[in-house]
């Protein structure tokens, strides 16, 4: 379909990077249905650096997951090389992905993620060290701007190319409006055919038309299916068909549902042990039900009855067995 940093990218729809989501298992677990690049959730120069165990587990892939993004975030230039390096030596990727679109306080406060965003020069600085530092193809993420008085994305944009970036993902959001309200695809209409490198759209991607319509409005070559594809993983499949021309298949009955979340649940205990995988899935498995009628109690039962995999397996089954929620 396309090349990224001459990178092989066989399809549209990217998998954004998600917090405490998008770890090897789900990553697995997303790529059948037609992901064509998938990020890691984002992994801070600093615990690289000093050899935080857990953080070391953000970046494992396998050869499911290819080809694959690590997301880098940082403050410090020299830090983030150092951290390049150790990444380098350790782990199998594909892309360095640059995170300069977090809006997340704890984040922008150290100087990090969307807070480049308010200084074009001090985002050229960064990025363009961990362009010469990586022997990776680098991409970044970005957002309009910082706030509504402050939309500089054609700005950022070009000092990232110059920097060398390879791929700019721009969320049509500002820092400052988080995730609420709605995406502001139209403030980018036709943006990615004024770039010399390809562009990626995100940003309220729910469903197959909005996926469509976003990267026809802003010229994208692809598109980022985040939160839209939480417990949804036909959201990418539909994506592809509808780029295509294709039907988009019905939405999955409950029954496959519970498929989908079986086997993510599975994966996600082989990746992580029973202990962490069950305390994550409380927040993650519920999504799976959403839009059915029930999904209130459900969510709520395993919410608060579920603290292993048996408990877990007893609500997935109690679902496959009566039909309902």
């Amino acid at each position: 379909m396309g090349t990224i940093g001459g990178i092989k990218i066989d399809g549209i729809v990217l998998l954004g990077p998600m917090a405490g989501v998008t770890s090897l298992a789900y990553r697995e677990f997303m790529k059948p249905f037609g992901v064509a690049l998938s990020f890691s959730e984002m992994i801070s120069d600093c615990a690289i650096v000093y050899g935080n165990k857990k953080t070391e587990g953000y970046f494992v892939t396998s050869s499911v997951d290819r080809p694959v993004g690590l997301q880098l975030f940082g403050s410090d230039p020299a830090m983030s090389v150092k951290a390049v390096g150790i990444l380098e030596s350790k782990a199998d990727y594909d892309l360095l992905d640059l995170n300069f679109g977090c809006p997340v306080h704890k984040v922008t406060k150290t100087g990090a993620g969307s807070s480049f965003l308010k200084d074009t020069d001090r985002l050229y600085r960064y990025a363009r060290a961990i362009v010469m530092a990586s022997h990776k193809p680098v991409t970044a993420k970005i957002r309009l701007g910082y706030d509504l008085e402050h939309v500089n994305f054609r700005e950022n944009a070009a000092a990232l190319i110059s920097a060398g970036v390879s791929l700019i993902t721009i969320h049509s959001r500002t820092t400052s409006e988080l995730y609420a309200g709605t995406a502001h695809h139209d403030w980018l209409k036709d943006f990615g055919k004024e770039l010399s490198v390809p562009l990626c759209i995100s940003g309220d991607i729910f469903t197959p038309e909005a996926a469509i319509e976003a990267m026809k409005l802003t010229g994208t070559s692809y598109v980022m299916v985040a939160r839209g594809g939480l417990g949804n993983p036909r959201l990418v499949t539909n994506v592809n068909r509808l780029y295509e021309g294709k039907e988009v298949l019905p939405a999955p009955s409950l029954q496959e549902e519970v498929g989908f979340a079986r086997d993510f649940m599975h994966r996600l205990v082989l990746e992580k042990g029973e202990s962490v995988a069950a305390k994550e899935l409380r927040g993650l498995l519920p999504h799976f039900f959403r839009g059915f009628r029930g999904y209130k109690k459900i969510r709520n039962d395993i919410a608060t009855l579920c603290f292993t995999l048996d408990d877990l397996e007893k609500v997935v089954k109690r679902v496959e067995t009566t039909g309902r929620l």
